[in-house]
């Protein structure tokens, strides 16, 4: 017989959760390390590395024009250019412990070193510029997942039913390549423990769609995982060691869970069918959605929930970043978290 599934029956209850952080901005992508060591994307322009005390610290990034590890590991602030409009997103690590940052502000995938000294990576495709960059994933052959979430000027106006311009581009040793496309505003992208398939987030499409990864990074058989709308915003994706993809539904903030079968189970309710999150959805569907719909849309444990992500030790600790949050919930998991590529590796 097959085994249970650990989340059968597992819902969390408000009263339990727990909180780390404090004061943060915009926590959208967390990272977590096996010594207990979050990081978080900062609106302020860089990353909180939250220690495993406690203790936190903003670490500002920094473009001196400088590209070598030995400058940047001795870049002095006085000799450092902040680039106004950074927006951290998604992060990743490299295999070297860096991080790679999807910068929502400056449309362009950078690397960071821990002390904030930065650079760029790839701020064009195809000799156009990149678009609204929204998150990086690496694999187990170092190979970069980006998702680009839509290249119209105003990405706010691409908050619409009727637009699909985003897109999934690689990187590996031929460079940067546009891989699948013709996704509804582009979000957060997963590879499952075999990496054979790429799950993909399309926010305004309400659904996430996967597609098998060839031998050359190329993708096909594309197809819906799950419902075929989930009639929600579906931000961030993690998979559990079961099999089952977790991810949040933003503005109408809720963690659900899609079994391997494709179920939807609904693990956290912080929107409870409310007024403001029924208004926001039927204005969508009829392309007039307004920033004070939005707004109005908003739960109270983590306004917008933008990802999970599971750490601890066992990597049942699961927890939960926002865009208008200050501090991160989190809850023990009934199953471990899929371990990240470079949860051994450091």
């Amino acid at each position: 017989m097959p085994k249970p599934n650990p989340i059968d029956g597992f819902v969390v209850d408000p009263g339990d959760l727990q909180y780390v952080g404090e004061d943060l901005q915009r926590p959208e992508c967390i990272l977590a390390e096996p010594d207990g060591s979050l990081w978080t994307a900062d609106a302020r322009g860089g990353v909180v590395h939250i220690r495993p005390d406690g203790s936190q610290h903003f670490i500002a990034q920094r473009f001196d024009g400088h590209a070598t590890e030995d400058t940047f590991s001795t870049a002095s602030d006085d000799a450092a250019r902040f680039t106004e409009g950074t927006l951290p997103n998604g992060l990743a690590f490299a295999r070297n412990g860096d991080i790679l940052v999807s910068n929502f502000g400056t449309d362009r995938l950078e690397i960071m070193f821990r002390n904030g000294p930065s650079d760029v990576l790839h701020d064009t495709i195809n000799g156009k510029p990149i678009g609204k960059v929204n998150f990086v994933l690496r694999d187990s052959r170092d190979r970069l997942w980006l998702t680009v979430s839509t290249t119209v000027p105003n990405w706010m106006d691409a908050l619409s039913p009727t637009i699909a311009d985003g897109f999934v581009a690689m990187v590996d040793h031929m460079g940067l390549r546009i891989v699948a496309d013709g996704f509804a505003f582009t979000n957060e992208v997963r590879l499952d423990a075999s990496e054979e398939w790429l799950y993909v987030v399309e926010t305004t499409g309400q659904r996430i769609t996967r597609l098998r990864v060839g031998e050359d990074g190329s993708l096909s058989k594309r197809e819906t995982f799950g419902p075929e709308s989930h009639n929600a915003f579906i931000d961030g994706i993690a998979f559990d060691d079961y099999g089952n993809l977790w991810g949040t539904h933003i503005m109408t903030d809720r963690v659900f869970a899609i079994t391997p079968q494709g179920d939807l189970r609904i693990i956290l309710d912080d929107d409870n069918e409310s007024d403001e999150g029924k208004a926001l959805l039927a204005a969508f569907a009829e392309n007039r959605m307004m920033p004070e719909l939005q707004l109005a849309a908003a739960g109270t444990i983590a306004p917008w929930m933008a990802s999970v992500t599971f750490g601890g030790p066992d990597l049942r600790n699961a927890y939960i970043g926002s865009l208008r949050g200050n501090t991160l919930p989190w809850f023990r998991s009934p199953v471990a978290g899929l371990p990240m590529v470079h949860w051994n590796e450091q």
